[in-house]
């Protein structure tokens, strides 16, 4: 049993796949609450689907980029699990994970967002390589305008926008497709997924030495 746990930004999610079924998923937007919400959220999972802490053979947490925050409470509770019950860590980084819930296209790239604050996303370009969406590059950190400005080929875009982010966006219409709302939403269920098949692989990451990846570190597009 995989527990996961996204705490990047306002949204937060958790989830728990049997390695056959999602057995639980939870996502819903915080008021900065992290702290008094994500441990009563995973109780209350387990509690829901009878899962004994003891089920749980591994952890995976979602590490950025993210708020500086909100990223430490969730991977604080993910290495408190794992190191009480003695299971692995695997870390996963965020944007990997609306990546993952898009289908995977031809001839179009995908942007994948997530807010960074003062109307800016978190920003990582992906590109289909056999079927598979691959990163390309590094993260940036930029306004609509900003990317909308860069985006030279068709691009669909993916994240958390709002409705006046999505018109800017959609002004270059020969270039930019907006993804539908449902995928705009990270999954903790993709999450899980995801870290399924590196546990299955005895792909860990050191739950002691596990470090997020916050919005200070990420490249800014005008550096």
């Amino acid at each position: 049993m995989i527990l996961a746990i996204d705490t990047s930004t306002q949204w937060m999610g958790i989830s728990l796949f049997d390695g056959s079924l999602i057995i639980y998923e939870k996502i819903w937007k915080t008021n900065r609450r992290h702290t008094v919400e994500l441990s009563p959220a995973i109780h209350s999972a387990l509690l829901d689907t009878d899962t004994d802490r003891k089920d749980l053979q591994a952890i995976a947490v979602a590490i950025g980029p993210g708020s500086f925050t909100s990223l430490r409470i969730g991977l604080a509770a993910a290495k408190g699990l794992c190191l009480s019950l003695h299971i692995p860590l695997i870390g996963v980084p965020s944007l990997d994970i609306t990546a993952r819930g898009i289908p995977v296209q031809d001839n179009i790239d995908l942007i994948c967002l997530l807010r960074a604050g003062r109307e800016r996303f978190a920003a990582m370009k992906y590109s289909n390589n056999n079927d598979k969406w691959e990163s390309v590059g590094e993260f940036t950190v930029v306004s609509a305008h900003e990317l909308e400005t860069i985006i030279t080929s068709r691009t669909l875009v993916c994240g958390e926008m709002n409705s006046e982010e999505k018109k800017i966006l959609s002004r270059r219409w020969r270039n930019v497709e907006i993804s539908d709302p449902p995928l705009n939403i990270r999954r903790p269920s993709i999450l899980a997924i995801i870290a399924y098949s590196r546990f299955a692989a005895g792909d860990f990451d050191d739950a002691a030495a596990s470090a997020p990846i916050y919005l200070r570190t990420v490249k800014n597009v005008d550096s």
